[in-house]
């Protein structure tokens, strides 16, 4: 069997190094490559595929175990639809609009304090017009002067 990409041609042109592809072998994500008469590895050019599917899926918050089941399934689906797909991508939907609602919190906090000119941690802890959100938990003895 001549015909067929090798590792180093695949890794490159799916943009991994083929340490991440022989890791992903490991794992069980990519199909076994066929071997060459020499024993070197032979992918087709779906490999290619798998692989940017692989990290385009982790990229979108899919971890190496949901991609394999997810990829598992595909590979069984005969024409059918993969079930769970949808469902997994409404739940990694939820999370990321979690995330955003987390993160959209932290910079209207960190806007704040960098507006109020805040310095100091602790002294701005004790301030009450300390605009970060851990006032509540700052001792009773807060100064009355200018924001940190």
């Amino acid at each position: 069997m001549s015909a067929g990409l090798r590792s180093g041609q695949v890794a490159e042109a799916a943009g991994v190094k083929v340490q991440t592809l022989r890791y992903y072998e490991r794992r069980g994500l990519p199909a076994a490559p066929a071997r060459s008469n020499g024993g070197h590895r032979l992918y087709g050019e779906d490999a290619v595929t798998v692989l940017r599917v692989i990290k385009a899926a982790q990229r979108l918050g899919f971890t190496l175990e949901e991609v394999a089941e997810l990829l598992e399934a595909g590979r069984h689906r005969h024409g059918r639809s993969v079930a769970g797909l949808q469902e997994r991508a409404a739940v990694k939907l939820a999370e990321a609009d979690a995330k955003i609602a987390d993160l959209t919190t932290i910079r209207t906090a960190l806007a704040a304090a960098v507006e109020a000119g805040c310095d100091d941690l602790t002294a701005c802890a004790q301030s009450a017009c300390c605009p970060i959100p851990f006032t509540d938990l700052a001792q009773e003895n807060r100064h009355t002067g200018p924001c940190c």
